[in-house]
């Protein structure tokens, strides 16, 4: 019976991971090129602040120009609950062949990302050590 769950989660996995990391059934890969359009970046967190953790949620659009090159538009920033406007800017990004990649805000922070082999949903997290702070990242438009 163990061997059988093995078995099928090891299955699972294996078929999961070719499904995403290849693409679609056409063997999609990710490239630069994949991210372009405009997207809404959501995520929520903690900032470790003198060694307290404070809440933060942000709200941001974000235009990918499909060259490595991104725009922030703009959105809103609540830390502890005082929300503030986020002001445009600029930043770089990666993406890998197996659609993991990167996006530094300058200035700013440095996530490390996810992104289906289609361009249409991500997921970013912050490598930064001042915080935990995770969220999704969707296309508005193309």
């Amino acid at each position: 019976m163990t061997a059988r769950i093995l078995t099928v989660l090891t299955l699972a996995v294996t078929m999961t991971g070719v499904a995403w990391a290849g693409g679609d059934d056409e063997g999609r890969q990710c490239r630069l090129t994949t991210l372009k359009g405009s997207y809404v970046f959501t995520a929520t967190g903690v900032n470790i602040v003198n060694g307290v953790a404070v809440p933060t949620a942000i709200i941001e659009l974000i235009d990918f120009h499909g060259d490595g090159t991104l725009t922030v538009r703009g959105g809103t920033l609540n830390v502890n609950g005082a929300p503030s406007a986020i002001q445009p800017g600029t930043g770089d990004y990666t993406l890998g062949e197996d659609c993991t990649g990167t996006v530094v805000f300058i200035p700013g922070p440095r996530f490390n990302t996810v992104f289906e082999a289609d361009g249409k949903n991500g997921w970013m997290i912050q490598t930064l050590p001042s915080g935990v702070f995770q969220g999704t990242v969707k296309l508005l438009r193309p």
